[in-house]
């Protein structure tokens, strides 16, 4: 799948510099940072929307003696 992005001069010549120095393209770096870090956007992203579900009162939120209690953990 084709996807273009824009980039700021400074990143683009970052980018350019990297690329030509080591002989990669600068595709295979994008491409790398995405599939390295997208884990870790969806995460961020995700936990940062159920925070505020929660707080909205859209969530329920368990506390720890009634997980312990449906675990069979309650000591």
């Amino acid at each position: 799948m084709a996807t273009s992005i824009r980039l700021d001069k400074e990143t683009e010549k970052r980018l350019d510099a990297l690329a030509r120095t080591t002989g990669r393209t600068k595709a295979w770096y994008l491409r790398l940072l995405i599939t390295e870090h997208l884990d870790d956007l969806e995460d961020y992203y995700l936990a940062a929307h159920t925070a505020e579900r929660v707080r909205q009162g859209k969530e329920h939120v368990y506390s720890l003696e009634e997980v312990e209690q449906e675990l069979g953990l309650e000591g």
